[in-house]
């Protein structure tokens, strides 16, 4: 089995997390690990760990096994943007249902305006699902 801590330390891990501003709640459901081992890896037990679960876990950070993929500031302005677009999104289609469609130039308005609340507001609601 490869040695996981040559290639993720628990350190990048917790500092990936903290700098991205994603609770520990959030990591687990974007990793599908379960909370109490999401804290118990990133709390410095990661040597008891599968493998699956760390590449579980780094990958949910936006981390491969060789090097960071994407800088935080990145991965934020990427959620920040999928949010917004399914915020327009939804917004469209209850629009649809009354009635009153949203022209493109509409809903790249509100994507924008969301994608900037998302960026500047907390951390929680940039991460919820």
């Amino acid at each position: 089995m490869p040695n996981i801590s040559s290639a993720i330390s628990v350190e990048s891990l917790s500092w990936r997390r903290r700098a991205l501003g994603m609770s520990h709640a959030v990591v687990a459901a974007r990793s599908g690990v379960a909370e109490p081992t999401v804290k118990r890896i990133l709390g410095g037990q990661m040597a008891a760990a599968s493998f699956g679960t760390v590449v579980a876990i780094a990958e949910a950070l936006g981390v491969s096994l060789g090097a960071i993929e994407v800088d935080p500031e990145e991965l934020r302005r990427r959620q920040a943007r999928r949010k917004a677009e399914q915020i327009a999104r939804l917004v469209q289609g209850t629009s649809a249902l009354e009635g009153q469609a949203v022209d493109p130039e509409s809903f790249n308005r509100l994507v924008e305006r969301s994608y900037h609340e998302l960026l500047a507001g907390s951390n929680r609601r940039l991460w919820s699902e």
